[in-house]
């Protein structure tokens, strides 16, 4: 599983260099479809990630707003220092943890440590995709989301 989060972060860094050749008024614009613009679909999934894992550890959510990680440099600073934290937490034993149930405060229901490190994983590859179809709707060609083939450190 932590290769997929391995993957998910080289792909997202990858997005970053992507989005440096655009200016930052065509990362802001609003597009038809996911969560609105390329940098907020970036900022989402760092967010959701951060937020998830801060759950299963039982931390409180910490609330990130937007308008202060309004360009790619400050998205991409607050995406590394979370990887941070994130990678010191799947450095645990994870197969102890894979069937604690966790609760959230933005979610009424139950889950397991798994279903929520799968839904963290899934969710990243989802919205991924919707950065590749705005990119070809921009004529630009996609970052590669191949997982064979990459080198996870």
């Amino acid at each position: 599983m932590i290769n997929f989060f391995k993957y998910n972060w080289q792909v997202r860094g990858e997005w970053f260099d992507w989005c440096k050749q655009l200016p930052n008024e065509e990362l802001l614009k609003i597009r038809t479809g996911g969560v609105g613009s390329i940098l907020y679909t970036l900022f989402h999934i760092i967010d959701v990630e951060y937020s998830w894992v801060r759950g299963i550890q039982g931390k409180e959510d910490v609330v990130f707003e937007f308008t202060n990680y309004n360009t790619v440099e400050m998205v991409e600073s607050l995406s590394e220092k979370f990887q941070n934290e994130v990678t010191e937490f799947l450095n645990e034993n994870l197969d102890e943890l894979k069937a604690k149930v966790v609760s959230v405060p933005w979610d009424a229901d139950k889950y397991t440590v798994e279903e929520i490190l799968h839904h963290i994983i899934s969710h990243e590859i989802h919205h991924i995709g919707q950065l590749s179809i705005w990119a070809r709707e921009m004529e630009l060609n996609p970052v590669s989301a191949n997982y064979i083939g990459r080198i996870f450190n």
